[in-house]
């Protein structure tokens, strides 16, 4: 099968959509599926068509890397043209994903991600019956969470397809786990959490003296006595450096769809904190331990406890074993197959 993987944001760039678009490539060509990303940029994997130069604009507290110029639609049409199926992430999200959305009549299977802020809502509100219409040149609609589902309910009826790792890629056997060590992997946005982590520091110093926390993602020239900032690190590092932790801390305030940090941390055998919000709940159930958001007290107190109390740190960690196997590569990736299945069904049956 000849699949081209549509993205809208620069590969080069870190994010969830990012990551999942390279990964499903990766996992189709291992078997035996020609597959290529589609994105702007000019970074990536050695099988992505590279569509031109991108801008970077506010999207939901954040910032998204994205393509803006026209000429842009061209070239997105010839990327996409030998494919036998179309898989499109973020279908409405300009130029790259809806101009592929709208090319030709290809079978097309279309992903979405993202909790959209108010303002987005209100677009999706007002632009429902144009936006189902669009939709309606997806053969299949999916979404990575319930939440993304309800975000898009006005327009689309979305099967929930979740976000993947391949679990066994972190199930690094000989690491030595730190019992004192706290990590964080996340970007230096005010959504991610990490200035809650930051204020609950000293509290859970105060009650761990010898804990030390590794901040993953993120870069500071100082912090609090015990905290070292990493930066971007490899797949690889972070691997490592989730392997070695006691606790994964994810104390994102909003804005989330899914928990692709949850599933990692859950699937390297770290004991998992993170605030209670509906996207990380969904993921995590009760392998993660919640936390009200934005509370760096009950922050601390959540983490100093698993770190002081070994027996039950060990239950988080197995009950999180048991909930990552329905996130594996090899499920998730069986269900995009089927989709694309159905895709090139549909599209033979009304041709």
């Amino acid at each position: 099968m000849r699949v081209a993987v549509v993205c809208p944001y620069d590969l080069a760039a870190p994010g969830g959509v990012q990551d999942q678009v390279v990964s499903i490539v990766e996992w189709l060509r291992d078997r035996g599926h020609d597959a290529w990303a589609v994105a702007p940029g000019g970074a990536g994997p050695t099988e992505t068509h590279h569509v031109g130069g991108i801008v970077s604009v506010p999207a939901n507290r954040s910032r998204a890397p994205i393509a803006l110029d026209p000429r842009v639609v061209t070239r997105v049409r010839a990327a996409i043209r030998e494919a036998d199926v179309i898989h499109i992430h973020e279908p409405l999200m300009p130029v790259v994903s809806l101009a592929a959305l709208v090319a030709g009549d290809s079978p097309k299977v279309a992903t979405f991600h993202a909790d959209p802020g108010a303002i987005v809502r209100r677009v999706y509100r007002g632009a429902a019956p144009v936006l189902r219409r669009l939709l309606r040149r997806a053969a299949v609609v999916t979404a990575v969470s319930e939440t993304a589902a309800i975000a898009v309910g006005r327009f689309a009826e979305a099967e929930i397809v979740p976000n993947a790792v391949d679990v066994d890629l972190y199930r690094i056997t000989d690491a030595t786990r730190d019992a004192a060590t706290v990590l964080f992997i996340g970007r230096d946005e005010p959504r991610k959490g990490l200035d809650v982590l930051l204020q609950a520091w000293p509290l859970i110093r105060a009650r761990v003296p010898a804990a030390r926390a590794f901040v993953v993602g993120a870069e500071r020239s100082g912090g609090p006595d015990g905290v070292a900032f990493l930066g971007r690190v490899s797949d690889e590092q972070k691997r490592a450096e989730l392997a070695g932790a006691a606790v994964l801390c994810a104390p994102n305030v909003g804005g989330e769809s899914f928990g692709i940090v949850l599933i990692e941390a859950m699937a390297a055998g770290c004991a998992v904190v993170a605030s209670d919000i509906p996207a990380f709940r969904a993921v995590g159930d009760d392998g993660v331990a919640f936390v009200e958001p934005g509370d760096p007290v009950a922050l601390a107190d959540r983490v100093s406890r698993l770190l002081e109390d070994e027996p039950s740190r060990r239950e988080l960690v197995h009950l999180g074993a048991d909930r990552v196997a329905q996130f594996d590569r090899s499920r998730v990736l069986e269900a995009y197959l089927d989709a694309y299945r159905r895709a090139i069904g549909r599209g033979s049956d009304s041709g």
